[in-house]
């Protein structure tokens, strides 16, 4: 299995093992929930010869394994010497930790549906041995979603981490704010074009259009202090898992004003660590005067 990769990620109920799956696989692992164990070697068999080839896998494994458990062990043992490299890794959490998750989503334990404390203690004690083999405890006693993350983001595929997509979008207010936008930013306070016969019939991209905006200096203040902004927030969406951000800027008819400044806010940032930038003229061609 040579160029195999294969993580197993098990522990307790509630302990973060969709979260830690769903990093994984936005670091490019296949990634499978609740295999049984007697079908893990086939699995992987089948990985190799899939086209394109699958490098890197995924599989949770846990008390959903049933009468299946007791067998896990021993698979993962056998395909040690079949795969590039195998890490198991258990997750763990405090009882008290447990406890409070169980309840805030209402949740019975998958042991017992009457007692989360005697349904914790039962399945520590059914992956005592996987507990044994694994090559990374995570205690997510005192872990948020976020932070869980990026631990594996760190530790397991930091020269895989997406970049942060930022797309630029321009839009006119009488059109409506656009829905998936996170961040709007309102340029209707600079020159409007629209009012210049030899320009109306232009857009933002032609450079006399781009000039009249930019004329008198607030285009360019305004340039300075919102591409300071994005510098300072994009790295920490980055940081928190976001894979994609909508930076909506808008004028009247989002003709003029918006497109001309989205360029010029391409042109600031692109280069900008961790980050993929594009551009959208969502109202450019519309008639709608600007």
């Amino acid at each position: 299995m040579e160029g195999l990769n294969l993580v197993v990620v098990t522990g307790l109920s509630g302990s973060g093992k969709t979260t830690v799956a769903k990093a994984f696989e936005d670091l490019g692992y296949y990634c499978v929930d609740n295999l049984p164990a007697p079908l893990l070697g086939d699995f992987v068999r089948l990985a190799k010869v899939t086209s394109p080839r699958i490098e890197r896998v995924l599989v949770v494994m846990d008390v959903r394994e049933g009468a299946f458990l007791a067998h896990a062990p021993g698979e993962l043992r056998q395909l040690e010497s079949e795969v590039s490299s195998l890490t198991v890794l258990f997750l763990e959490c405090s009882e008290e930790g447990l406890v409070r998750r169980f309840r805030e989503v209402r949740r019975a334990h998958p042991l017992d549906s009457s007692s989360i404390v005697d349904g914790v203690a039962h399945e520590r004690l059914l992956l005592s041995e996987f507990r044994g083999m694994a090559d990374r405890v995570i205690d997510t006693s005192s872990l948020n979603v976020h932070t869980l993350r990026r631990i594996v983001q760190e530790e397991f595929g930091r020269d895989r981490i997406p970049e942060l997509e930022v797309g630029l979008l321009s839009f006119g207010f009488r059109n409506g704010v656009p829905q998936d936008a996170d961040l709007v930013l309102d340029v209707r306070f600079l020159p409007n074009p629209h009012y210049e016969p030899e320009l109306r019939e232009h857009d933002g991209r032609d450079g006399r259009v781009r000039t009249f905006v930019f004329r008198g200096g607030e285009a360019e203040a305004f340039l300075v202090h919102t591409e300071a902004l994005l510098r300072f927030l994009l790295p920490r969406y980055h940081r928190e898992g976001k894979h994609a951000v909508t930076v909506a800027i808008g004028c009247t008819g989002g003709k003029h004003r918006s497109v001309a400044v989205a360029e010029a806010l391409r042109e600031r940032l692109t280069g900008l660590a961790s980050c993929k930038f594009s551009v959208r003229h969502r109202d450019v061609a519309a008639s709608a005067a600007d």
